[in-house]
């Protein structure tokens, strides 16, 4: 076992147990003002291209077309999906995701296999040999899908200089980001 498979789950599997609370009362809250189901599960590109089902708490209105974030109209996202997302308590399902080793807590941020130019990007730089993340240096850094070529060109720079330290640094980023 790696160092990095090591940390997720030494992370993963205490966080999901804590948030079971946390993930019943979002999940009350959204079937309470929503419509539909209160997980979303959602076909991702994973390790080397090949398809999985990334797990989110349910931010958006049931019928909305399966977009990026950047592409889907803001009056899609219901007002507990605000604050979910504000909170990033929409992205606590992907723990289960990390368990079994579909995800790492750190990563390039998995995306729609629709993001065909994204994807390439990844393939040329090498990034679709490492697991996607919960959380990536990209995020942190406030680079979005909405710009493949530098989204992709910041996943590669991570990939370079991957260590332990760095993964600690991005967590601590994602969670105490202004």
């Amino acid at each position: 076992m790696t160092a990095k498979r090591a940390l997720d789950l030494a992370v993963a599997a205490p966080m999901l147990v804590l948030a079971v609370p946390v993930l019943l009362v979002a999940m009350l809250a959204i079937r309470v003002t929503s419509p539909g189901p209160a997980i979303f599960s959602q076909i991702r590109v994973g390790r080397n291209g090949a398809p999985f089902a990334c797990h989110k708490l349910r931010t958006m209105h049931r019928e909305t077309p399966s977009l990026p974030t950047h592409e889907a109209p803001a009056s899609s996202v219901t007002a507990v999906g605000k604050t979910l997302r504000a909170t990033k308590i929409d992205e606590l399902p992907q723990l289960w995701n990390v368990l079994k080793g579909e995800m790492s807590l750190v990563g390039p941020r998995p995306c729609l296999p629709t993001q065909t130019e994204l994807i390439e990007r990844r393939r040329e730089l090498g990034v679709l040999a490492a697991l996607p993340g919960i959380t990536g240096l990209a995020q942190i850094k406030g680079i979005d899908m909405s710009d493949p070529k530098r989204c992709a060109e910041t996943d590669a720079a991570y990939l370079e200089a991957a260590s332990t330290g760095l993964d600690l640094k991005i967590l601590l980023g994602t969670f105490y980001r202004a």
